[in-house]
């Protein structure tokens, strides 16, 4: 474990180090949130980080980034001890004052790899990314700083209701992943019913658990066998309970659904989020 952790932390200072050559005083805030702060890394879980800055990247910033972070970050598929990372920077003035949806700079992920390394300098389709709704609000929440302020200093405070807008806004495409990304999407789908119903932010762990306890007898093995495998206790097989993935998936997209509605019916500004 704490030859993990000593990997770990390397790879954050490597990438505090590589932000602050690229920008320089152009950089204005490094944190890190998502599973390191909400119950821990897990097997599958990315190293994520946010960064602000006070300009753009340029064509050549890009470039060294991707190089770089291609070597800092980890593989799913290859036991290199390393964490894949997740990178986010954003540009002040793009997000604060705030609008929905929000932009970010840009984005490394290891699921973009392969574009990355086939020389692709922005391979994502929009800098429009509705996700930063609930990044922001977790940072604002519970973060570590790395460099610069406290978060407060320099994000906004997000709508309710872009909080909402941005949590459901990819139900289906989740849906049509659930065949070939089976944990990740019933762990998603189960941290979004638990979130909306109980206006709380927690890990993808601890919102399975929440979720399990309501779920029909028939489908606890489902989402027990995700978190499961999440938590790095079993390998990842779904062949022999396929039949009762998708039902089961099915059941928490009508339940959080449900949640929707009366959320819509709502006043918005009456709900308030917090880190569970």
């Amino acid at each position: 474990m704490e030859a993990n952790n000593n990997n770990v932390n390397n790879q954050i200072d490597k990438c505090l180090e590589l932000l602050k050559s690229i920008l320089s005083d152009d950089l204005l805030g490094v944190y890190l949130y998502g599973s390191s702060l909400l119950g821990g890394l897990h097997k599958f879980s990315d190293l994520d980080l946010f960064a602000v800055s006070k300009r753009e990247t340029t064509k050549e910033d890009k470039e060294q980034l991707e190089k770089a972070l291609l070597k800092i970050s980890g593989i799913y598929a290859v036991s290199k001890n390393l964490k894949p990372i997740e990178l986010t920077i954003v540009v002040e003035s793009d997000i604060n004052p705030w609008q929905y949806p929000p932009k970010f700079d840009f984005l490394y992920g290891d699921w973009l790899r392969e574009k990355f390394e086939t020389g692709s300098i922005e391979p994502w389709p929009s800098k429009m990314l509705p996700n930063l709704a609930l990044v922001i609000t977790q940072l604002l929440l519970s973060n570590k700083v790395l460099f610069g302020p406290n978060p407060n200093q320099l994000l906004p405070i997000v709508p309710y209701k872009d909080f909402f807008n941005a949590t459901t806004s990819e139900i289906k495409s989740l849906m049509k992943d659930l065949d070939w990304d089976t944990r990740n999407v019933l762990l998603t789908l189960a941290r979004i019913w638990c979130t909306l119903e109980t206006n709380t932010i927690r890990s993808k762990s601890n919102a399975a658990i929440w979720t399990i306890e309501r779920l029909p007898e028939k489908y606890k093995s489902i989402l027990e066998r995700a978190n499961s495998i999440l938590l790095g206790q079993i390998d990842e097989n779904w062949e022999d309970i396929k039949d009762k993935v998708k039902p089961c998936a099915e059941f928490i997209v009508e339940n959080l659904k449900n949640q929707m509605n009366e959320i819509k019916s709502s006043n918005y500004s009456e709900r308030t989020i917090k880190i569970g």
